[in-house]
């Protein structure tokens, strides 16, 4: 399995746009359900600070997220930007991958 961590930092006012668009149905798990390659997301909020989260995208291997990527680039994109607006930080944690 391959999984990227994202970390947020979102902007108070925006808190309930942000978990619509990055929750269970938000538009980025709508975006990536288009590919048979991806597994999952998770939508963490800090305990102590309710204005960080933090992204666990999983997916089958890092070859099935290239393909996703490669396919769906422009509206990948387009919804990158769309969102751009809802936080104050936008971090890569880093990529992992499951070892049995």
């Amino acid at each position: 399995m391959y999984v990227i961590l994202w970390e947020y930092q979102v902007k108070a006012e925006r808190l309930a746009e942000f978990e619509a668009n990055y929750g269970a149905n938000g538009a980025w798990v709508e975006l990536f359900r288009k590919d048979a390659g991806y597994l999952g997301t998770d939508l963490l909020r800090d305990q102590n600070d309710p204005r960080r989260f933090v992204t666990m995208d999983r997916w089958v291997s890092e070859e099935a997220y290239l393909s996703f990527k490669a396919t769906w680039q422009q509206q990948y994109n387009a919804l990158d930007a769309q969102c751009d607006d809802l936080t104050e930080k936008e971090s890569l944690l880093g990529i992992f991958s499951l070892r049995n």
